[in-house]
């Protein structure tokens, strides 16, 4: 019955309020039994006699005190200003009375005893000669069961039943309030990790939307982790595809006679050399990526002068340079060596002057320029490597994918024989963020591009 989360609430409330109205109920009963309804009927009867004693339109007061004594039934004592008596009307009848002692703990009902203990109820005012009249009255005796039924029972009835129920509604709807949000989330849950769920809308107290918008984030990280994978799927199955269809088709014509001759034969070979090289690549890029996401790919860190860096990537590419007409210029004066791994940053380098090459048109200029400066996302002292190209440049919509996995924006960048499978910058990404830094994009159409590298001097 109460196994929701919503009616275990509505129970924790209901057993609290409850709880509150006991304590409630206790403290109001010991106080009925204290000063009981027939103790407070007396007490108004004596004040309403001290008024009419005091009202005596000039009469004498010991005169008016007798006959008030006489009509309702009280004892009326005067005491002087040292507090003696000089007129008690039951003086024959009833025990002494002493004027009334200041207690310690003062009571709610003024109670005094006569000289024999009896229990008396007075009231007592002093008057304008700083005497005293006190009307008393003997204690009325009183049963438990009269102060539950006259005086407990009616108010519980009409006040604590009535509190119980209201508090019981609002309980209900607090945990609603609480509840409801909590369970669309419960329910959310269950559906993952389905592509068509839908973000919760945050309700509820603060910290259940704060909960929501949690759970909305991860079900953002999900899908779009799920849409990555399905399009790396697809994206590898593409780029395996081709190759594998080359290799199939050229293996097939050997083995058919088809290519009957030694040259068409040394062609088939050739074929199926280079594709085969081809997967062989992109499958060593495939694993390069997956050790640089799960942080096991191994980072030998050890002082890098990147002047010679750049100067050495910038020689090995002196041929290809010459073939394709293109410049390529190191611009990189003293600097202070960085913690890095050498063999891993010339591979994002090397990537990225590979990429300039292929894009750049005859007559070109590819730059590679290093520098000190600050920036406000890495620690104050940084290294900046820039390598710019004057080729067509990347259009603004896809600059932002540049680095995705298999992304290529070939449509605007044209030239080169044959693009990779689109890892290359996805790699130098990685490998940059695992050295403590961070690469980005500037180009124009028409103008150029240019990859910056930031790195910290000393990887923390």
């Amino acid at each position: 019955m109460f196994s929701s989360l919503r009616s275990r609430l509505w129970l924790s409330y209901a057993l609290l309020v409850v709880t509150a109205l006991s304590i409630v109920a206790v403290i109001l009963f010991v106080y009925l039994i204290r000063n009981p309804l027939l103790y407070r009927q007396t007490l108004e009867r004596l004040q309403a006699v001290q008024t009419v004693v005091l009202e005596r339109d000039g009469q004498s007061l010991s005169v008016v005190a007798q006959r008030a004594s006489k009509n309702f039934n009280v004892r009326i004592i005067l005491f002087s200003a040292d507090q003696q008596v000089l007129l008690d009307t039951a003086a024959k009848k009833e025990p002494a009375l002493n004027f009334p002692r200041e207690k310690i703990l003062p009571r709610s009902t003024p109670i005094i005893r006569d000289e024999k203990k009896s229990p008396w109820l007075y009231s007592i005012e002093q008057l304008p000669d700083n005497s005293y009249i006190m009307v008393a009255a003997p204690r009325p005796r009183f049963t438990l069961t009269n102060v539950f039924t006259d005086d407990f029972l009616p108010l519980i009835l009409q006040s604590g039943i009535i509190a119980l129920l209201l508090s019981l509604v609002v309980a209900f709807f607090f945990a609603r309030w609480i509840a409801d949000p909590l369970q669309k989330v419960v329910l959310a849950a269950r559906q993952m990790p389905s592509a068509q769920i839908k973000p919760v809308e945050p309700q509820g107290p603060h910290e259940v939307q704060e909960l929501t918008r949690a759970f909305n984030g991860m079900i953002a990280r999900t899908q779009s982790s799920q849409k990555s994978q399905r399009e790396f799927v697809a994206n590898v199955s593409h780029e395996l595809k081709t190759p594998l269809t080359s290799v199939q088709g050229f293996a097939q014509a050997i083995l058919d006679g088809t290519a009957d001759t030694d040259a068409s034969r040394q062609q088939a070979a050739q074929i199926i050399y280079d594709e085969s090289a081809r997967m062989h690549r992109m499958v060593l890029d495939l694993l390069d990526l997956a050790r640089l996401d799960a942080g096991t790919a191994d980072l030998t860190m050890s002082p890098v002068d990147m002047p010679a860096l750049l100067n050495a990537i910038a020689e090995k590419f002196t041929p290809q340079s010459l073939l394709s007409g293109v410049e390529i210029k190191v611009e990189a004066v003293e600097l202070p060596t960085i913690s890095a791994d050498g063999d891993r940053l010339a591979q994002v380098f090397t990537n990225l002057v590979d990429n300039a090459l292929k894009f750049t048109p005859r007559g070109g200029v590819i730059t590679l320029r290093a520098a000190l400066e600050s920036d406000n996302s890495l620690p104050d002292r940084i290294m900046r490597v820039s390598v710019s190209d004057t080729g067509a440049g990347i259009p603004v919509e896809s600059q932002s994918h540049i680095f995705d996995r298999f992304y290529q924006a070939d449509p605007a960048r044209k030239g080169g024989e044959k693009h990779g499978a689109g890892l290359g910058l996805a790699i130098a990404s990685e490998i940059v963020q695992a050295h403590g830094g961070r690469i980005g994009v500037r180009s124009r159409l028409g103008e150029g591009t240019s990859f910056d590298v930031f790195l910290p001097l000393a990887r923390k």
